[in-house]
């Protein structure tokens, strides 16, 4: 027989991540006793801050930016003396061969400019058909389509032939509200904004037990039992309504995956279709830790007939490239540290998931001699460490972040819609301001699952 929680919380919050955080701390706010129950040793959920001993720089192995001005994010750093620094530099692409900087931007908006929230919905490989069928599919034209293609997969960790138009312009447009388009780190990494969720769990009387897996969520209409497994054992703790905010890849998995929660009774058919109508995007990052900046003198093919020809990847801040398994790369910048993060969304993604960590690396080491020219053995030579997790194969994420799937522009919504007053949702995936798969998204979720628990249990919670 399992262990029974003595105190019953008149909320119980499944998940410690930016969403199950802020809406615990406002339910605290608004004196409701709260509980929350965290599978992982730590609270952050996606935001999963190491720091490297030997430079003793962030490192991080999920959430890296912040993007745009987000209130959610900005108002929380700032109020606590966060120094928030913007991303700089050079934006590069190999491609043919060839190291040059980015062209390619300006073709690349043109073809999502033309994107119509007002039409009928298509997956944005059709949209992308429709649009190439009425142009000459001139050289320049083709290269921008491939460009644009590798832009929504590597952004959003999107399938292009699943993901929306209508999802992907409202993200558009939500972006341009808070200058989406710049992107900004804060100063100790996201590690800052865990240590003011950290101060402010500890100053409030929210209870969170760590290493509690959430195996059972038994409810009716006013009442909820969770049953947790732990290393102790396990404990049945109960509340009049509980909030869930684990990854939708938990609420996708199969009743006998590692992680998977199961309801008694069952979810009703409208949540269960929402659950199938988002989608979990996929991606395999990896940081790797050079002696020196192996890239600051490239490309040393280059000759000085000109001042863009003898410029170098010394202010290196992304690369781009069409590779099959880590396409996207980007350097610390503006800070000049000896760090190279491979980005692997979507297919390059699935190639790479599951894999030992040391097919991981060998795989990155490669990618990067075929891009910079460098050989295998100049690259191993010079790297001194490397950090990675696969969120894909952990079982308390299943995934990278979510995105929005053709013709299902209200899963969303119903994902984070309560069921009977007892169960109530947030997270990333439920966000519809457009800001799915976003540190700001899944605060904002928070904050709204908190307004719509404070309500039914009448108390008034602002929702911003």
């Amino acid at each position: 027989m399992g262990a029974r929680s003595s105190k019953e919380p008149d909320v119980i919050v499944i998940g410690a991540g930016a969403a199950g955080i802020s809406a615990a701390l406002a339910l605290h706010e608004a004196g409701l006793a709260v509980t929350i129950l965290e599978a992982r040793d730590r609270i952050g959920g996606r935001i999963f801050t190491v720091h490297d001993p030997e430079l003793r720089a962030p490192i991080e192995l999920g959430a890296e930016f912040i993007h745009g001005r987000p209130r959610e994010l900005w108002d929380l750093l700032t109020s606590h003396k966060i120094a928030i620094t913007e991303t700089d530099g050079d934006h590069w692409c190999a491609e043919d061969g060839q190291l040059r900087l980015c062209d390619f931007f300006p073709d690349v908006d043109k073809i999502l400019n033309k994107m119509d929230g007002r039409k009928p919905d298509q997956s944005f490989s059709d949209f992308l058909k429709d649009y190439e069928s009425k142009k000459k599919n001139t050289r320049r034209e083709k290269r921008a389509s491939v460009w644009a293609t590798n832009y929504i997969t590597g952004f959003n960790a999107a399938d292009p032939a699943l993901v929306g138009v209508h999802w992907l312009v409202k993200g558009m447009r939500a972006d341009e509200k808070i200058e989406g388009e710049r992107t900004f780190r804060a100063a100790h990494g996201y590690t800052d904004l865990i240590r003011i969720f950290q101060q402010q769990l500890s100053d409030s009387e929210v209870v969170v037990h760590a290493k509690s897996v959430v195996e059972k969520v038994t409810w009716r209409p006013g009442h909820v039992e969770v049953a947790t497994r732990c290393p102790q054992g396990t404990t049945t703790f109960s509340s009049p309504r509980v909030l869930i905010t684990v990854p939708l890849g938990v609420l996708q998995a199969r009743p006998d995956d590692n992680g998977a929660i199961h309801f008694d009774p069952v979810l009703p058919p409208g949540k269960q279709n929402a659950i199938r109508g988002v989608m979990m995007g996929k991606v395999i990052r990896v940081t790797l830790r050079f002696r020196e900046r192996l890239w600051e003198k490239l490309p040393k093919s280059r000759t000085a007939h000109s001042k863009s020809d003898s410029k170098t990847l010394d202010e290196l801040s992304f690369l781009f490239s069409h590779d099959d398994y880590f396409p996207t790369w980007w350097t610390t910048m503006p800070q000049k540290l000896p760090f190279l993060i491979g980005w692997a969304p979507f297919h390059c993604a699935e190639r790479l998931s599951g894999k030992n960590d040391s097919f991981i690396v060998e795989q990155s080491i490669a990618t990067l001699h075929r891009l910079l020219g460098v050989s295998t053995q100049e690259i191993e030579s010079l790297l001194q460490h490397t950090y990675f997790h696969d969120w894909q194969t952990d079982p308390f994420s299943r995934g990278a972040y979510s995105y929005g799937k053709v013709g299902e522009e209200k899963a969303n919504q119903a994902l984070g819609e309560p069921v009977s007053g007892t169960l109530f949702f947030a997270g990333e995936a439920t966000d519809v301001s457009g800001h799915n798969g976003t540190v700001q998204g899944a605060i904002a979720s928070g904050k709204r699952a908190a307004s719509e628990i404070g309500k039914a249990a009448g108390r008034s919670i602002p929702h911003h």
